[in-house]
Order: structure tokens, then C-alpha cells, then sequence
């Protein structure tokens, strides 16, 4: 029987997961939540178990309330990165979740690259 979407959904995820924690063991990890309107990231810690960081496109400030497009996950990047220096993270592997590295997640990545994360 065919597995459903939301099956593979979490296989994927915890592919990619599980390939990162043996690769990257004691860095912080940049995780990635798309939904169709919204994009959302945080900087968390697995060791002591505790978020350092986080940026949504749900936040008044960034100006791309609702809108779920590539600028808006731009801008959630770039606010990432300085909230990531902020916290005195500067490197940090990338989870991407289950999502596919295209589109809004790519640009996410890219504009924490470009703000000086290092993923």
C-alpha cells in the first residue's frame, strides 16, 4: 500500500534529521517550519535543550505579515542572523525538516548566509 504524503513527510524528516545530529554533534542546530502562508526558524541548542534564537514571518516588525513568499523568507533570514549574532552564535548547521532545499527555504538559508551565519 502507498504510503500517504504526511508518511513521507516524516520519513524525510527524520532522514535529514538523524544524518545531521551524527554529522554536526555539539553545534547548534537552524531549524526550519514552512507552512503555506507563513515561515518560521529558531536556533536551538540540543545539548542543554533550550532556543537561542527565533524569527517568524508572523512578526510585525519584519513587515511580511501573511505573506509567504520568497521575500518574506528572505527577510526572516537576515532578521535570523542578526538575532543569531545578538545570541553570540556564529555557526550552526541547517534542518531543514522535511521540506525540500528550494524555493522559500533556500532563500531563507541564503539570506542567513549573506547576514553572516555560517550553515
Amino acid at each position: 500500500m502507498a504510503l500517504s504524503k504526511r508518511e513521507l513527510f516524516q520519513k524525510r524528516r527524520l532522514r535529514v534529521r538523524n544524518k545531521l545530529r551524527k554529522v554536526n554533534a555539539g553545534r547548534v542546530r537552524l531549524s526550519v517550519h514552512r507552512s503555506s502562508k507563513n515561515i518560521s526558524v529558531q536556533l536551538i541548542d540540543d545539548i542543554q535543550g533550550v532556543t537561542l534564537a527565533s524569527a517568524s514571518s508572523m512578526e510585525k516588525d519584519l513587515g511580511v505579515v501573511g505573506k509567504g513568499n520568497v521575500e518574506a523568507a528572505s527577510k526572516v533570514g537576515a532578521a535570523i542572523a542578526e538575532r543569531a549574532k545578538a545570541a553570540g552564535v556564529t555557526e550552526a548547521y541547517f534542518d531543514r525538516g522535511g521540506f525540500l532545499f528550494h524555493g522559500r527555504v533556500k532563500a531563507l538559508a541564503d539570506a542567513a548566509r549573506e547576514g553572516g551565519l555560517k550553515i
